[in-house]
């Protein structure tokens, strides 16, 4: 399979593909009508697109969780599943400013498939704004949360924070900023950093992430750290100032972003992302369901850094 150039997945955006300890992959994504969360679950991750989606959960038909249901992850910790999405209550403001927040599913089954995703509401975050992509990950014996989220005592709509987990559900904060729009790239048509996602790799933390407008502008940039490193120190992380990512018009990849990470079965690192096979949009950014699914193999240079092409 070309797994650079043929969509792995038509109509799926925000991707996230996790090879559980089970054997099995586990995919979600954003769907078009932004209305429920899916997930499928294959021995391959070919087999991903071959196999029905189950519906988990669906909106709330009016509250915090009814509106603009955005980038679910699932991931296992300890003896749960848990799914981390982005969810609002209202239409976007005048400004065209959303007002989504985090939330969290649980599921104690063997398979997530089976038994039943119980709401466990708002994941706290210490500041009450537009709140998105969160995911985790853990380094050494602890577990941390990433995410996106806006200050508005900084210009721009998303900064990238982090903090410990006590649990699956609960914080320690106050947060970390690790990131903000603050080069040319990233402040195209909008200035956004989101949709982060963790790359463990001898020894190293990639967090890869998502700039500017969700058009042919968006753009995968990079911060790096020691994993041994206080991961909770922003000097820790060194932020590559170039994008690591961006749109291959020749290759029909256009805005290449919110990606996440994977193995296929041999065990080497794959790279999940999405893009829309053309620039624009074929009528709003909301109404274009044409953001697709790709997978591709991640190559590392000379000083064993990851290279995306």
């Amino acid at each position: 399979m070309n797994r650079y150039d043929t969509p792995v997945l038509l109509q799926r955006a925000d991707p996230y593909i996790l090879l559980a300890e089970d054997g099995y992959y586990y995919f979600t994504a954003t769907v078009p009508a932004f209305d429920r969360i899916e997930l499928r679950r294959a021995r391959s991750i070919e087999g991903l697109a071959a196999v029905q989606p189950e519906v988990i959960w669906r909106r709330h038909e009016s509250g915090p969780m009814s509106r603009y249901i955005w980038a679910p992850e699932i991931h296992r910790i300890g003896n749960e599943w848990m799914i981390y999405f982005a969810a609002a209550e209202a239409e976007p403001d005048e400004h065209g400013v959303f007002d989504h927040r985090i939330f969290a599913l649980s599921n104690q089954s063997d398979n997530p498939l089976e038994g039943h995703f119980e709401e466990r509401g708002q994941i706290n975050t210490g500041m009450e704004s537009f709140s998105l992509d969160a995911t985790t990950f853990t380094s050494g014996h602890q577990r941390y949360f990433v995410w996106a989220q806006r200050d508005y005592a900084i210009a721009g709509n998303s900064n990238l924070y982090i903090a410990r987990m006590r649990s699956a559900t609960e914080l320690e904060l106050p947060a970390v900023m690790l990131s903000k729009p603050e080069y040319d790239w990233e402040c195209q048509g909008f200035l956004v950093n989101e949709g982060p996602s963790i790359l463990r790799h001898h020894g190293r933390l990639y967090l890869t992430y998502s700039g500017s407008a969700t058009d042919e502008r968006y753009a995968m940039g990079m911060l790096e750290a020691d994993e041994n490193a206080n991961l909770l120190d922003p000097t820790s992380w060194k932020k590559s100032p170039k994008p690591v990512m961006t749109t291959d018009a020749a290759r029909q990849i256009y805005g290449p972003g919110h990606n996440s990470f994977t193995r296929d079965a041999e065990g080497h690192d794959l790279m999940v992302f999405h893009a829309r096979p053309y620039p624009g949009f074929h009528g709003s950014p909301l109404s274009d369901p044409n953001r697709n699914t790709y997978i591709r193999p991640i190559r590392y240079d000379a000083d064993d850094r990851p290279v995306f092409e």
